[in-house]
């Protein structure tokens, strides 16, 4: 395992692997272990359909052996983005442990279950801000937004279910493409790419910093 002192270098302690996963799962752990707030934080990015690239800090909620999902509005810009265009990349960014990792690929939405499944797990208000949410379109004044939380709050009360509002669902971005960044001094920083081939299978190299 890397250690969190960056004194072993990524050909060195990963030499064997043939999938980025056992590194990600890694890192991840030893982040959990050392960012104070939301290590699952990322930054996603999409583009419209006019080419215009968009970004945003989002939060991990979950790995699949073959994805990372994530949540949201789909009638946010970001959903929509989606939706035209379905190559995205994210990013994860860890000062504490000085690294990054870059991810590239195509999404797909998550399964009514997944979504329903999620959503459950969120806390009252989170649930009632779902619906309450008109994402990314134009607010006149705050208070408007007051008045629809009470007013989905009194059609939902604390204590009942909250249902999945039908405009609301998961992502799962699946990755072509994962680069390891490992801070070195000097700026002689460590690359590790993984690319998914043709044949099924990932090919490794190392980057010039």
């Amino acid at each position: 395992m890397l250690n969190t002192t960056n004194s072993l270098g990524l050909n060195e302690a990963f030499g064997n692997e043939v999938s980025p996963m056992p590194l990600f799962e890694t890192w991840f752990a030893e982040a959990k272990e050392t960012e104070i707030n939301d290590p699952n934080a990322f930054a996603l990015a999409t583009v419209d359909v006019s080419g215009q690239p968009s970004v945003r800090m989002l939060l991990l909620k979950g790995i699949k052996e073959k994805g990372f999902i994530f949540y949201t509005n789909m009638n946010s810009r970001k959903a929509n983005d989606l939706q035209s265009n379905q190559k995205a990349s994210i990013c994860f960014h860890w000062k504490s442990l000085q690294r990054q990792i870059r991810i590239y690929g195509s999404v797909a939405q998550v399964s009514e279950v997944e979504a329903d499944a999620y959503f459950a797990t969120r806390d009252y208000d989170s649930q009632i801000g779902a619906w309450a949410s008109l994402q990314s379109s134009h607010m006149k004044q705050r208070s408007n937004f007051d008045e629809r939380i009470l007013s989905f709050k009194a059609k939902y009360p604390e204590g009942s279910t909250v249902p999945r509002p039908p405009h609301w669902s998961g992502w799962v971005l699946l990755p072509n493409e994962l680069e390891f960044w490992l801070s070195a001094p000097a700026r002689l920083h460590e690359r590790l790419i993984y690319k998914f081939g043709d044949n099924g299978n990932w090919v490794k190299s190392l980057l010039y910093p």
